[in-house]
């Protein structure tokens, strides 16, 4: 089922998550048990991430990290492990950033072999370095034209013209919004006009960045609302779950953390800021709830306990 199914038949709050693929090298077993967790919660799908050769994040006992390497493998694989084992489904981030156009496509391809109908599609991080692009082939600058491009082959229009007869595919596209502006954005007014380009292109949702006080997720929705989009906007929630995220958190990505948080975790004992954190996080999802939030996006990253705990106290 598609993304936008799930939120227009829902009768009751849905709740999903985000996963990142192992290390380069590592294996699936680790990231098995964090699905077998989540999956008690019967999700209505689950995000796995994608990460150009260039960046990726990890979250280690100092914080969260951004790290620059190889690409993590594994994307398409768990797609198609959660789908068929899990009868869960995936939705894997597409990247315009260090991938060509003909990259883009092949993997959509791959996707679409799959029976894999969800993509989001993102821009994807800036490392400093750009991948060479070889010559002959293209990119997507921006994540609005990669929309496109998905909607093109939703149209049955591919790069290749030994594919002209393909059949058409049929993804569902979801693109990322920032409550608290993209850092790269003059201001949030500007940066909704930009998600405003990406809906008009074709996409079908929108889920947020995390953030960690609701008042910039209602403003932002608000001002969503204001100029026109009307695609469902998914709130992106993160669990805060050590000290060192006080700092690493809003260093990777761009956010605030309220005094009233930071300062109840800088007061108490290292083994109790993960109880601090659900505590927040469950305030912050009743709130939501209670302003008729159809849907809430959690980003796991590569840790159930915390959703574990949370879960528990929501009970849901």
């Amino acid at each position: 089922m598609k993304v936008i199914e799930h939120l227009n038949n829902a009768t009751n709050p849905l709740i999903s998550f985000e996963l990142i693929p192992p290390k380069r090298g590592g294996d699936i077993r680790g990231l098995l048990s964090v699905i077998d967790d989540i999956a008690k919660y019967n999700p209505p799908y689950i995000d796995i991430t994608s990460h150009a050769a260039e960046v990726f994040y990890e979250e280690t006992p100092t914080g969260i990290k951004k790290k620059v390497k190889r690409k993590r493998p594994g994307t398409l694989g768990i797609c198609a492990l959660i789908q068929n084992k899990y009868n869960i489904d995936a939705v894997p981030h597409v990247l315009s950033k260090g991938f060509t156009r003909e990259e883009t496509e092949d993997f959509l391809i791959e996707l679409n072999y799959l029976q894999i109908q969800n993509v989001l599609a993102i821009r994807g991080d800036d490392s400093g370095y750009e991948k060479p692009i070889p010559e002959g082939k293209s990119k997507n600058p921006h994540a609005v034209d990669l929309v496109k491009q998905i909607i093109n082959m939703n149209n049955g229009k591919y790069l290749e013209d030994s594919l002209l007869d393909a059949k058409p595919t049929d993804f569902c596209i979801g693109v990322g919004g920032y409550p608290e502006k993209h850092f790269e954005a003059p201001n949030l007014k500007t940066d909704i006009k930009y998600v405003k380009e990406k809906v008009d292109a074709g996409a079908e949702y929108i889920v947020t960045q995390m953030f960690y006080d609701n008042k910039y997720y209602f403003n932002y929705v608000d001002m969503c609302r204001e100029i026109g989009i009307d695609v469902p906007i998914i709130p992106g929630l993160k669990v805060l779950t050590s000290r060192a995220h006080l700092t690493s958190v809003p260093k990777n990505f761009f956010l605030n953390i309220p005094d009233e948080l930071s300062d109840e975790v800088m007061a108490a004992k290292p083994e109790h800021v993960l109880d601090i954190g659900v505590e927040w996080a469950v305030k912050q999802v009743e709130e939501l709830l209670n302003r008729n939030v159809k849907s809430i996006h959690f980003y796991v990253m590569q840790n159930s306990k915390p959703i574990i705990k949370l879960m528990e106290r929501l009970k849901l």
